[in-house]
Order: C-alpha cells, then structure tokens, then sequence
C-alpha cells in the first residue's frame, strides 16, 4: 500500500495511514456498490425519475415508500379527497408510481400524499418535491405543481468560474432588506447582486435556499431538500436572481445543508412511510441529534446516498449553482458529532469514533460535484480540523476544494475580549493567522453569520458597544468609535492578507452593520427588526459606515483580488513585539502593522529586500475615516546602512502611526535600456 500523501507531508499522521488510505478504499468501493462501474453522475439521477414530472402524455409521479400499503395523490385537482383514480401503485423496491392525463394537474395546483400504513396514515409531502409553497391561514405546507409552460430561458446557460481565489459574499435573501419583512429573490438580484459587484467580491453564497418550516433556523432545519424556499419567490425567480449574478461575473454557491433533517412530519421526511428509519438511522440514540433537535442520516444506506447525491445534482443543474458550503461537517464526521470533544491530539480523530459512512458520502459527493460541474467549489464548513478534509481524494484527503479557517474568528474574538489593546501579542496574531496545514486550501474570515447570530455580537459591536448609537455621525468625535473602526479595518486587513486561499464576509458586516441578527420569535413578538440589514446606514453620507465600506472595496481591489495574494504563504519581514509592529510579505506586497494604541514611529526602520516601495493602501486614509497621517502614493527608497557590503537587505525607513498599517508594492527597478517613460 502506497503511503498517501498527506501522511508524507505529515510525519504525526503516521499511526493513522492505515485508517487515511482506508477511507479511499471504502469510497471506491461504495461507489462501485452504486453504480456498477458507470458514473456517479449517471447514478445521482433520483430527481429525474421520483416526483412529478411532464410526460408526452401527461404526468408521472414516483415515490419510494417501502412500508407504506397505498398512496393517494390529494390536491386540487381532487377536491383534496381520496379518489380511486389517483391511487399509486407498487411497482417494487418500495417505488410507488402514476400516470395521469394532462387534464388531471395543472401548473400551480397543490397537492400532498395521503400515505397509509399498518397501523397508521398520514398527509405528506413528496421527499422529491421541488415546490412548496405555506398557506397564510393554517400555516401549513402543500406541495405545488411546478411546470409552467414557458421554461426560464436561461441568458447565461454556461458560465463557467474564473480560476481565482474566492473572494465570498455570504448572504441571507430574506434579511437583505431594509424593510420590516422577507425579501425576495427579485429585490436581492435587483439590489444587492450589483453591489457585490461593486464592492469587489467575486462569490455570493446564499444560506437558507432549502425549504424550510421555522424562518426562525436560519435555514438550518430543512423539509424539502429539493424546493426553493417559497419565503422568498419562486424557482424562477432564484434562476433570474443567478442568471443575473452570472452576467455580472459573479459565481453563486450554496449553502448545502446535507448534515440533518427537521423532524417535523407533515412537512420534512420523518415518519415519511411510518417507519422512523426510512432515511434516518433505526437507532434511537444516532437517529436524533442531541444538541439540534433534529434526526441524523443512515449514510449507510444506499437508498439515503440515492437521495442526497441526487440533490447534489439537481441544485448544480437546475439551478446552475457553482458549487456548494456544506454546512455542519464536523456533526457528520463522527459519532459523537464533535460535541465536547478537544481535538487536541490526532489521536481524536482516528479513535474509533469517525462515522465511515458519513465520510465515504462527502468524498462521493465530491466526486460527483467535480464530474459534474469540473469548475465548481465546494467548501467545508469543519471546526475539529479533520486532517485532508481540503485535500484531494488521491491525495488521501475527503476531497473538498477549501475548509473554512474557523477557528480564526473565536482567535479575534477571544482577544477582543480577554486583552487590552496595548498586551496584544504582534507575533502570535501572526503565528495563529498563519496557522494552517499545507496539504489544504483554506478559506479565511473575521466573522460570518455566526458572529452576528443574537446571544453573540458582530467585531465592531465588541469593538464600539453602544457608542454606535450616539456617535456614528460624521464630526461627532469618539476616542471609542475612532478605536473601533481603526480596529476595524486593521483586523480585516491582516485577516485577508495571511488568508489561505480565499476570504469570506457576511452580509453588512463589511460596513459595520450595528447590533445582531433575530429572527422574528416568540420570545421577540415575531419582530423583523433584527432580521434585515440596514443598507441606508453605509449609503448615508453623514455616517461612518460608509467609511468601512470604503476600506472593503479598496482592500478586495488593491490585495484581495492582486493575483499574487493567494499564490504564496506570508513570510515575516519583522516583529517587534514590544513596539506591537508587526512587518510580512506576501507576493509582491509588503504589510505593516502597527497595532500599538497610542505610540507612533516617526523613522522605523528595518531589513527589507533592496529597492523602492510604493504606498497602495493604507488604513489611515480620510476617505476610511483615519487621520490622514500618511501620503497616498507615497514612495519609500531603502538605503544601504552598510555600504559596500553588496547586501541585499537594505533599511526601510517608515512613518508608522499609531492603530495604523499600510501595504506597500515593490516596485521593479528599470534597467539602464529601460525609457524614462
């Protein structure tokens, strides 16, 4: 057995390279298990044959349900009553299946499945539906007849990603606008699309696109694994809101929730045929998650992975989705979900307590994503730090593209905290930014959403408190405001520029967008208040959040978007950790920090490659609400403090003020054959 990679590269794997090349093993051999040797893409088809679909004469409707003992379509179309015409019939493996005249549906119809059982019926919705749609009086789902007869006709029907480092806008439809209710998918696509754009990244992800019972979730609890979200427009108008992204080269990726199901049983696939085990493990103790309140998949079903690698599928194809956020990684990769376990050792993670079946599923699901759509992405979102969990299949990893860097915000936050402005460590900011395996790509962030959730508070929050209400006017002087954005902007900075492989910002937040995020709840009268963004607070021109904003678009043109940004590792130049300046390269960029609150440097000096250097960015600009201490486009020439030893490291001589960092590019030195033009 050939040593895989991974454990090449990282002598402490190994003890465990037996269990790193058995996962490859056990995928290959699941997957041959499921297709008989043709494509996983060939096998990920359950859309296309189970649901209700148009047929050159009429309908088709398939269901698996293998302990039900009748099914009935009810709707609409039969007065919501049981009809002997609108029985389905066994047509084995637990398939159910109809044919109906095309007089017998309509589009927009709403139906449901009347399932019965031994011992037992009950209504549900088709597992496969791809339409839902929630009745304002009953508060109840039906499924709805999704077939217009004009198709959306798509304006780009092949985009294809840019190869470059994404650079990701993590969204929320619902709460992306400004009024006290849901948005929808045309005001997103009219509004925000344009300023994602405009701001400067390259990726929007959109989070709670599954249907979902409870707004409340955030689109974690899903029902309907193959439904749009009818809270926020129709299949279509998701299509246009993506079209639209694409034509302003935009990628869109998912938020993919694989990692559970809601238990609700009118609306989700709990009790579906009567069985708690159908598509859940028949296990009490495994089948519910204990900190959820939700049901964890059987992936050890093949019926299961049918299902899920199905929806993989559909959501890339029907919807032209780049690629997807797997949302809750660490639950499925072990039995104990991660729960209050330290993974301080990497004896943690081979223990016996990794879920194989729920690892053979991300590597499959990979693997048919790649097949695919070769140029879409997929993301981990994993907080044990799984060794190869952003590392390829062949490689000996599970074989996503990129891991989101999490333990980056809980570092901000924890030294926001728990350490005054003048004790931070310069050197070790550096060491846990930087902190990451080199077998994996990975995305880095200050916050995302989960920052921002009520119960915990977004960076600027912690940073200004309620000083955000009473002196974000523009004039209106505070030592604690000045604090914060400085902080701000600086944290964001350094974040971007020692970031993996991409960056990640949710929604409002790169401007500052005060106070949390809320759903409407009982336990606030079922107020939209905080569940919205404030996008005229960033277009006021008389308040600082338009600063911030400012300092984003800049920052994502000048560093994030620099080709040379993500294509090497930043390598120190200085620290000086009793001044707090903090000095790295990256590229053809210099960064420099100065993170001490109250001391400027007036002639700092140190060792840097020979030549001149040009200021390109730097946070104390007015136009981000610094100070302006510093020269736009100022250049700086290194001088030979020891001439005539042919050094190559000459002395860099900065002006850097206090809570103050600037980026510098070296510029190439002409020849003598070089034009002075």
């Amino acid at each position: 057995m050939e040593t895989p990679y991974i454990v090449k590269q990282d002598p402490w794997l190994k003890p465990f390279e037996a269990q790193i090349a058995d996962r490859k093993i056990q995928a290959d051999r699941k997957e041959h298990n499921l297709t008989g040797g043709q494509s996983l893409h060939d096998f990920a088809a359950g859309h296309l044959y189970f649901g209700l679909h148009r047929t050159p004469d009429g309908w088709v409707f398939r269901e698996w349900a293998p302990n039900a003992t009748s099914i009935h379509l009810i709707g609409d179309f039969s007065g919501w009553k049981e009809l002997p015409s609108y029985a389905m019939q066994p047509i084995g493996n637990g398939c159910w299946e109809i044919n109906l005249p095309e007089s017998r549906m309509m589009h927009g119809d709403l139906y449901k499945l009347l399932i019965r059982w031994k011992g037992g019926e009950g209504e549900r919705l088709p597992a496969y539906a791809n339409r839902t749609v929630q009745d304002d009086r009953t508060k109840q789902f039906a499924a709805q007849v999704w077939a217009p007869e004009e198709p959306y006709r798509w304006h780009i029907r092949n985009f294809t990603r840019k190869d470059e480092a994404p650079l990701i806008y993590e969204a929320h439809v619902g709460m992306a606008t400004e009024a006290l209710r849901v948005g929808t998918f045309a005001e997103f696509r009219d509004t925000v699309v344009p300023y994602v754009r405009q701001a400067g990244y390259n990726t929007i992800q959109l989070m709670a696109i599954q249907e979902h019972p409870y707004y409340g979730s955030f689109g974690y609890h899903v029902s309907n694994f193959f439904a749009v979200s009818s809270r926020f427009g129709t299949p279509d108008d998701l299509k246009s809101l993506i079209d639209t992204a694409h034509e302003n080269g935009l990628a869109v990726i998912m938020d993919l929730v694989h990692s559970h199901s809601v238990k609700n049983v009118l609306e989700g696939l709990n009790l579906f045929d009567g069985t708690p085990y159908q598509y859940f493990h028949a296990d009490e103790g495994r089948r519910n998650h204990p900190a959820w309140d939700s049901l964890c998949f059987d992936y050890g079903k093949n019926q299961v992975l049918h299902f899920l690698l199905s929806n993989c599928r559909y959501w890339l194809e029907e919807f032209h989705f780049d690629g997807f956020r797997f949302d809750g990684v660490t639950s499925m990769l072990y039995l104990h979900h991660g729960l209050s376990v330290d993974f301080n050792e990497y004896a943690k993670y081979f223990d016996g307590q990794e879920d194989n079946d729920a690892i053979t599923y991300l590597m499959l699901a990979n693997r048919l994503i790649h097949q695919t759509s070769p140029r879409a992405i997929t993301i981990a979102e994993e907080v044990s730090g799984m060794p190869g969990m952003a590392t390829p299949i062949d490689k000996g990893g599970i074989g996503f593209d990129y891991r989101l860097a999490m333990g980056t915000p809980d570092y901000w936050i924890r030294i926001i905290k728990e350490t005054p402005d003048e004790n931070w460590d310069v050197g070790n900011i550096f060491y846990e930014l930087c902190r990451k395996r080199e077998d994996e790509q990975t995305i880095g962030y200050v916050e995302s959403h989960d920052q921002a959730l009520v119960g915990d508070k977004t960076i600027i929050f912690r940073l200004i408190d309620k000083e955000m209400y009473t002196h974000m006017q523009i004039g209106d002087d505070s030592l604690i405001v000045d604090r914060g954005i400085a902080l701000h902007k600086m944290i964001r900075l350094i974040t971007l520029s020692t970031a993996g492989n991409g960056y990640l910002a949710f929604m409002g937040n790169e401007f500052g967008h005060p106070e949390w995020i809320d759903f409407p709840r009982e336990g606030n009268g079922w107020s939209y208040l905080y569940a919205r963004r404030q996008w005229s607070l960033v277009q006021n021109p008389k308040l600082k959040y338009r600063f911030l904003a400012a300092f984003d678009r800049a920052m994502l043109k000048k560093v994030g978007a620099r080709p040379d940004t993500f294509a090497s590792r930043p390598i120190c130049v200085h620290e000086n950790e009793a001044a707090q300046v903090l000095v790295y390269r990256r590229g053809s960029l210099l960064y420099c920090f100065n993170f001490n609150p109250t001391q400027s440097f007036s002639d700092y000096r140190f060792q840097v490659e020979s030549g001149k250097y040009k200021v390109i960015l730097h946070t104390d600009s007015p136009d981000f609400g610094g100070f302006d201490r510093i020269e736009d486009g100022r250049m700086y020439y290194t001088t030979d403090d020891q001439p005539g030893q042919h050094m190559q490291q000459h002395t860099l001589h900065l002006y850097l003020p206090a809570r103050c960092a600037l980026v510098l590019e070296k510029i190439p030195t002409p020849s003598l054959f070089d034009s002075e033009d």
